[in-house]
């Protein structure tokens, strides 16, 4: 059998208040430590080949969270976008965003956008972040466009295909994923990029996202090479 090819890794990044718990610290230091840790994967998942990574980073149900938990986790990602992802860009790493901006603050959202243009032409990987995303609000989105399009006279209700439905999401610029690996014990979905995981291998580990490393995400790629993909054939 040919081994698969790895182009387009999804992470659930879960358990960083569990880490913070088991090691009898505030839930902030959880959250710090697992910002830390998405440089070390970016830079596994550059020296592996794989093309494209999207992490789950901050969900629209992640809004529902207690006040300064959001409060501290809202200002976790200012630091990280002003300080993490500026060495992750000199590695010549592409970053950009998916999800529902106009809930985030002005600041947060112009910081968004001046990383994604100055990492535009990097080519050796690009990081994709779901911040403040939910895949049924992406969907439901991506089906009120088709419905504007249609009502505009723009698209033909006959020439709505899965492909055109793509084009519409949030991810319409990059791959569907080939893997999707939740960390934490947990063997959910949440709500992550359900339309784009239709024939996606799936991995739980129950290692929590801080502890989460290279050698345990490179076994999960070997493994996933000798799966056999049928994508509904037999």
């Amino acid at each position: 059998m040919e081994e698969n090819t790895c182009n387009h890794i999804a992470i659930i990044m879960d358990g960083n208040r569990r880490w913070a718990k088991a090691h009898n610290l505030p839930k902030n230091f959880g959250h710090k430590k697992g910002a830390e840790n998405v440089a070390k994967i970016t830079r596994g998942m550059k020296d592996s080949g794989v093309k494209y990574l999207t992490l789950y980073a901050f969900s629209t149900e992640n809004w529902q969270r207690s006040e300064d938990e959001v409060k501290t986790l809202m200002q976790l990602l200012r630091e990280y976008l002003n300080n993490e992802l500026k060495e992750i860009m000199d590695n010549n790493v592409r970053i950009c965003f998916i999800g529902e901006r106009e809930m985030l603050a002005d600041d947060i959202q112009k910081k968004m956008q001046s990383i994604e243009e100055q990492s535009a032409n990097n080519t050796d990987l690009t990081l994709c972040i779901a911040l403040s995303y939910g895949s049924r609000q992406e969907i439901l989105s991506a089906v009120k466009k088709t419905a504007q399009l249609v009502l505009d006279k723009k698209l033909d209700i006959n020439d709505i295909t899965a492909q055109k439905f793509s084009s519409l999401l949030y991810t319409s610029q990059i791959p569907d994923p080939d893997i999707l690996i939740r960390t934490s014990g947990e063997q959910r979905i949440s709500n992550y990029l359900l339309w784009q995981i239709a024939y996606t291998e799936l991995f739980f580990t129950d290692t929590l996202w801080p502890d989460f490393g290279v050698e345990e995400l490179s076994d999960i790629i070997k493994k996933f090479k000798t799966r056999e993909r049928r994508y509904g054939k037999s």
